[in-house]
């Protein structure tokens, strides 16, 4: 493959209404304030929870998640109206900072979703792209 032709794959897919985007950005003095015991139990899956307590620095580790899970969201909604849960969502990385994988619980339409995720200072970021038929 030529790399004009590689380059304009993503454009096509966006142009053919095949590609559904969700982003979110993360202030994580901000969120640091919210991250309660409850808001945890609320938000995070049992793996998501065992993950980020492996770092010292979880503070970061929730922030990219959360990020994570409403830039999903966000894609999700553009796909399709229904509501999720947040629990629905579940981020997942098969090695410490290793590729975040997708999964969404009950999923009954077939798609994939692509994430990435990056903190830098005080903000976590995510970016989700949703194809369906995958």
């Amino acid at each position: 493959m030529m790399k004009n032709e590689i380059l304009t794959i993503p454009v096509n897919l966006i142009i053919q209404g095949q590609t559904f985007v969700g982003n979110d950005l993360v202030f994580i003095p901000d969120f640091e304030k919210s991250l309660t015991e409850e808001f945890k139990s609320k938000v995070y899956t049992t793996n998501e929870l065992a993950y980020c307590e492996l770092f010292d620095d979880s503070i970061i580790r929730y922030a990219s998640t959360w990020a994570a899970k409403e830039a999903v969201y966000k894609a999700l909604k553009q796909y399709d109206a229904a509501a999720i849960s947040w629990k629905k969502i579940e981020i997942t990385r098969e090695k410490i900072a290793g590729k975040p994988t997708v999964t969404i619980h009950g999923q009954q339409t077939p798609y994939s979703i692509n994430l990435s995720i990056s903190h830098d200072g005080e903000y976590a970021w995510a970016i989700a792209l949703l194809m369906p038929g995958k």
